[in-house]
């Protein structure tokens, strides 16, 4: 079995959804080893979120963001939790509906994805930094 782990700080991204499979495939090019195995992405942030879905058309991606903006709204009069803008408390609890990580197969040295799937950073503040990831892959 074997083990490789890097940590990389993404460039700030604009609020949005946003395609980072190559980033990923880019820092760790040790996945060409594992014949069987998984990818375990890990985003070090509660403002923002990683998921998989539709890697052709940047539509989607909009329609997510809208989506989004809708199912959890700023400035609501109940949210305690503004210390840093109308979108702190939103992206804290977009974080987590989308989730920290992401877990793809590995099998003959390549990502298993579907045909359409990409790896998204979803973030959900206005003005963020770089987002810090773990990203780990083992198998055999």
């Amino acid at each position: 079995m074997k083990f490789y782990q890097k940590q990389i700080t993404l460039n700030p991204f604009s609020r949005g959804f946003h395609l980072i499979t190559s980033e990923i495939l880019s820092t760790i090019t040790e996945i060409s080893s594992i014949e069987i195995g998984m990818l375990q992405v890990f985003i070090k942030h509660t403002s923002a979120s990683l998921t998989l879905n539709e890697n052709a058309d940047p539509t989607v991606r909009i329609d997510f963001e809208t989506h989004m903006n809708k199912m959890v709204p700023e400035n609501m009069p109940y949210y305690k939790h503004d210390y840093e803008g109308s979108d702190d408390m939103p992206a804290h609890i977009k974080a987590s509906l989308m989730g920290a990580s992401v877990q793809i197969p590995i099998s003959n040295g390549k990502l298993n994805l579907g045909i359409w799937q990409g790896i998204y950073l979803c973030e959900h503040r206005n003005h963020a930094k770089g987002r810090d990831l773990t990203i780990t892959a083992f198998g055999s």
